[in-house]
């Protein structure tokens, strides 16, 4: 009798760590399966990073730490995020900004417009029309050409416009040069034709519109794309180890997650 309990014991035992083990096989495996948030990639001898959001995911806009203050980098931000036990999981700047980094154009953050919409042609990218808006609402990415925008507006809980669109319904932007010799650092940000994913995008390797708005339309397969800016694009992408630095931003657009680990 008591060899057989020993047997059974060490069965019991045997049991015991092939379920371990194969619980730790499943985190392995979620783990390796799960989509980074941001990826980097080469298209047509060009490099480019794009973190991808989705419907429902806490994408927001930051400028004012306070009442005087903006905050202008993406630790200002992170460190404020804390206090409530989150972080950023990515985040770029997020439209252009006057020197005093106040947002140029439409500009919504959490149901509040802090800046009004521009519809008329003007000097600069910015001005350069069709510019467009991107629209964060609660369940859906919207990406608009301004006009249209201005006629039937979507509720955004946050939103920023910037210009030129990229992509407009499928197509370039028809000023657009395939072979302009201006080349830049640039960001700027898509979104799919059902609304329910969002791209945000900077070339690693100085690009010209028409090299830029191209991996939106044929890499990223997007109907519509809006440039956000050039020279001053910085991304924050932990997953990549990275973390652009340099002067202050104006407004900063970033995926908010929980920065506590899951309990088990």
């Amino acid at each position: 009798m008591r060899a057989c309990s020993a047997i059974l014991h060490r069965g019991r035992q045997a049991m015991r760590r092939t379920a371990r083990i194969a619980a730790c096989l499943v985190l392995v495996f979620s783990a390796a399966g799960a989509k980074a948030d941001c990826t980097r990639t080469d298209y047509r001898d060009k490099s480019f990073t794009y973190c991808e959001a989705r419907a429902g995911d806490d994408i927001r806009l930051f400028l004012f730490a306070n009442e005087t203050k903006v905050y202008g980098n993406f630790r200002n931000i992170n460190e404020a995020l804390a206090q409530d036990g989150q972080k950023l999981a990515f985040a770029m700047n997020g439209s252009m900004y006057h020197p005093d980094r106040s947002p140029v154009g439409l500009y919504i953050e959490a149901g509040e417009e802090v800046s009004r919409i521009v519809t008329s042609e003007g000097p600069g990218n910015f001005g350069l029309l069709p510019n467009g808006v991107f629209c964060i609402e609660d369940a859906r990415f919207t990406l608009i050409e301004t006009l249209r925008f201005n006629a039937d507006r979507p509720d955004c809980r946050h939103a920023a416009q910037s210009g030129p669109m990229l992509v407009i319904d499928g197509d370039y932007h028809p000023r657009f040069l395939p072979d302009s010799d201006s080349r830049l650092i640039r960001n700027g940000v898509g979104v799919s034709a059902d609304g329910t994913r969002a791209f945000f995008v900077i070339a690693n390797t100085p690009v010209n519109f028409h090299e830029f708005a191209r991996f939106f339309r044929e890499y990223l397969a997007v109907p519509q794309a809006l440039y956000i800016d050039g020279n001053v694009s910085r991304l924050h992408a932990p997953n990549l180890r990275r973390s652009d630095w340099g002067t202050l931003l104006g407004p900063i657009v970033g995926k908010v997650v929980d920065a506590r680990p899951p309990s088990n």
